[in-house]
C-alpha cells in the first residue's frame, strides 16, 4: 500500500517530498557507479602503461601499443555482449531520454563502463563525462524500474542520473543541473529542477568524499584584466565560434566518411592513429587536465602549444567519430584551454602573457563548450564553478555571446549532441501535446470510482446505470484466451434500431503509463475510454475517458 501511495504520488507533476526523496536516491546510486567508473579507470591508467614498459623495455613502444590493446579488449567486451555498434554516450541519452522515459538498455550500460574505462586509460583523447551521462542515467533509472514507478517519474529519475554523473565527474553540481535542463530536457520546470538539483549536490558530495576538496581545473586563476582587453575577447569569442564549427563538422565527415567499415577496422584505426600521433609527441595523449596544468606550470612556447592544439584536435575528432567509446565534453574543454591560450599571444607585445595564460585557457573553454554544445549557461555556470570566481562572469559572457552566434548564424553550425542523433537516425524532438501530456502519470489522473461487471445479464447493468447515470460502468468478459473489457453507456443515437445501452470495447495500460499513451489509444476516435491496471489486466485500477483527457489538455497553466 505504502508504494502503491508512492506511485500515485509522483504520477502528479508537482514538487513534493516524494520526488525530492527519489533525486536523493537516484543522484546516490548514479554518483556511487561513476565514483567506481573513475576509481578503476584511474587505477588502469596508472597501472596499464607501467606494464607495457616492462614488457617491451621500452617506454616509447608502449605507448605505440596501449591504444590497440586498450581496442582489442573494448572489441573482446563488444563480442561477448554481443554489441554491433557504439551507440551510446549523451547523445543516445538524450534520444532514450525523449522517447524512451530515461530506459536505457542494460546492455550498452555494460559496454560504457567498461569500454569507456578502457578507452580513458588508453591514451584517447576521449571524455569521462559520456560514459559518467549514460552510467548515471542508466542506474538511476534502473531504481524506478525495479519499483515500477510511473514512467514521467524515471524520466526525471534519468535526469537525477546524468546530473550526478556530471556532478561526480567535475566536481561541478550547479553547471550539471544547468546542463540536464539546457542540453537533455531542454524545459525548466520546478518539480524537475528540485530533484535534479538534489541528485547534483549528492554527487558533488560522495565526489568531495573519495577524491577531496580540490577541483581539478582549479589551477585556471582569474587575472584583473584592462577595460581594453574586453573588445579582444569578442575576437577571441569569434575565432573559438569558427574552431567550434570546423571541429563539429571535420567529426561529422570522419563518421559519415567510415560508416560503411565495420567497428573492428574502424576501432584499430583509431588506435593505430593515436598510437603513432602519442609516439611522436606523448603530451597529446588523453584528454586529462592534470597534463594541461603540468603544461601551464612549465610555460611552452607558442609552437609547441600549436602543435599540442592540432594534435589534440586531430585525435578527438578521429576517436570519437571512429567510435571510440568516451565523451567529447572532455576533449572540447581542454582544446579550449590550449586554443585559449594560443590566442593569448597576439597580445605578447603589449601585455604580459604569462599573467593571462590561465585566464585565457579557461575563456577559452568557455567559447568552446558553448559553440560545440549549444549551450551558453551551462558553459557559463561550468567556468564559473570552475574557476571560484565570480569574476569571470563578464569576460565569459563577452567570449561566448560571439562564439554562439559566429557558429550558428554565421558557419551554420548546429549542437554536436543533435547532429549526432540526426546522423543515427535516433528521434530525440516531440510535439507540445506529448510534452504536456507525458509528465502526468495514469495514477493521477484516472477516476477510481467506477463499477466492474463480470458476465452480468444486460437488464442488471442497465438498472445500476439507471440509478447510477454518472459513474463508469465496465463490463469484462472472459474469451477463449484472454479477458475482453468493454465500456458501457446508454446509446443516446437517434437510430429507431439502436438498443437501450452501448457497449464499446477498450483497451488496457498499464498504470506506469502517462496521459500520452492514453490519448494516443483515443485521439483517432476522441471517445471511449481506456482501463488501468496493475501488474496484470486482471487488476483494474482505473478508467481514464476521453473527457477525463480532455480536462487535463485544456487546463490552465502558469
Amino acid at each position: 500500500m505504502r508504494l502503491h501511495g508512492l506511485r500515485q504520488e509522483l504520477a502528479h507533476p508537482r514538487t513534493s517530498v516524494q520526488v525530492c526523496l527519489l533525486g536523493i536516491v537516484g543522484g546516490t546510486i548514479a554518483a556511487g557507479l561513476i565514483i567506481l567508473f573513475r576509481l578503476s579507470y584511474e587505477w588502469l591508467h596508472q597501472n596499464a602503461l607501467t606494464w607495457l614498459t616492462q614488457a617491451t623495455n621500452d617506454p616509447q613502444i608502449a605507448r605505440l601499443i596501449l591504444p590497440l590493446a586498450a581496442v582489442l579488449l573494448i572489441l573482446l567486451v563488444a563480442f561477448i555482449t554481443g554489441f554491433k555498434h557504439y551507440r551510446m554516450g549523451i547523445p543516445f541519452v538524450i534520444h532514450r531520454v525523449k522517447m524512451f522515459y530515461g530506459y536505457v538498455p542494460f546492455r550498452t550500460t555494460i559496454n560504457q563502463f567498461f569500454g569507456g574505462m578502457l578507452a580513458l586509460a588508453g591514451g584517447f583523447v576521449v571524455g569521462r563525462e559520456g560514459p559518467s551521462v549514460h552510467i548515471g542515467a542508466s542506474g538511476s533509472s534502473y531504481v524506478g524500474q525495479w519499483l515500477r514507478l510511473p514512467y514521467n517519474s524515471i524520466r526525471i529519475l534519468a535526469g537525477c542520473g546524468i546530473a550526478a554523473g556530471i556532478s561526480a565527474s567535475f566536481n561541478t553540481p550547479f553547471a550539471a543541473v544547468i546542463f540536464v535542463m539546457e542540453v537533455v530536457l531542454r524545459e525548466y520546470k520546478i518539480h524537475i529542477f528540485v530533484p535534479v538539483m538534489l541528485a547534483a549536490a549528492c554527487g558533488s558530495v560522495l565526489t568531495r568524499l573519495v577524491f577531496g576538496e580540490i577541483n581539478e581545473l582549479s589551477f585556471l586563476s582569474i587575472a584583473v584584466f584592462s577595460e581594453w582587453m574586453y573588445l579582444y575577447f569578442v575576437l577571441l569569442g569569434i575565432v573559438l565560434g569558427a574552431l567550434a564549427a570546423l571541429f563539429n563538422n571535420q567529426l561529422m565527415q570522419v563518421m559519415t566518411l567510415f560508416r560503411p567499415v565495420k567497428m573492428f577496422w574502424r576501432l584499430v584505426l583509431a588506435a593505430i592513429i593515436t598510437g603513432a600521433v602519442t609516439f611522436v609527441l606523448p603530451q597529446a595523449a588523453g584528454a586529462n587536465f592534470e597534463s594541461i596544468e603540468i603544461l601551464f606550470t612549465e610555460q611552452p612556447d607558442t609552437l609547441f602549444l600549436m602543435a599540442l592544439l592540432a594534435a589534440k584536435f586531430v585525435l578527438a575528432v578521429i576517436a570519437i567519430g571512429l567510435g571510440i567509446p568516451g565523451g567529447i565534453m572532455g576533449p572540447v574543454m581542454v582544446i579550449g584551454m590550449l586554443a585559449g591560450a594560443v590566442l593569448l599571444m597576439p597580445l605578447e607585445g603589449l601585455i604580459d602573457v604569462t599573467t593571462y595564460t590561465r585566464s585565457f585557457a579557461l575563456l577559452g573553454v568557455a567559447g568552446m563548450l558553448t559553440a560545440v554544445l549549444h549551450a551558453p549557461l551551462a558553459a557559463l555556470s561550468a567556468v564559473m564553478e570552475l574557476s571560484y570566481s565570480p569574476q569571470i562572469i563578464l569576460p565569459a559572457m563577452l567570449v561566448i555571446v560571439p562564439a554562439y552566434v559566429t557558429s550558428t548564424q554565421f558557419l551554420g553550425n548546429r549542437s554536436i549532441f543533435i547532429r549526432q542523433l540526426d546522423y543515427q537516425n535516433l528521434p530525440y524532438a516531440i510535439n507540445s501535446i506529448q510534452e504536456a501530456l507525458e509528465k502526468t502519470g495514469v495514477l493521477a489522473a484516472m477516476a477510481t470510482d467506477f463499477k466492474l461487471f463480470k458476465a452480468a445479464p444486460q437488464d442488471i447493468i442497465e438498472k445500476y446505470l439507471g440509478d447510477n447515470p454518472t459513474t463508469i460502468v465496465l463490463e469484462q468478459k472472459q474469451l477463449e484466451r484472454e479477458l475482453q473489457y468493454r465500456l458501457v453507456q446508454y446509446d443516446v443515437s437517434l437510430d429507431h434500431n439502436a438498443q437501450a445501452l452501448n457497449f464499446l470495447t477498450i483497451e488496457g495500460l498499464n498504470s506506469q503509463s502517462t496521459l500520452f499513451e492514453v490519448y494516443e489509444k483515443l485521439k483517432n476516435t476522441r471517445s471511449g475510454a481506456v482501463f488501468i491496471y496493475d501488474s496484470k489486466k486482471e487488476d483494474v485500477v482505473g478508467v481514464i475517458t476521453w473527457n477525463i483527457l480532455q480536462n487535463f489538455l485544456q487546463r490552465a497553466q502558469y
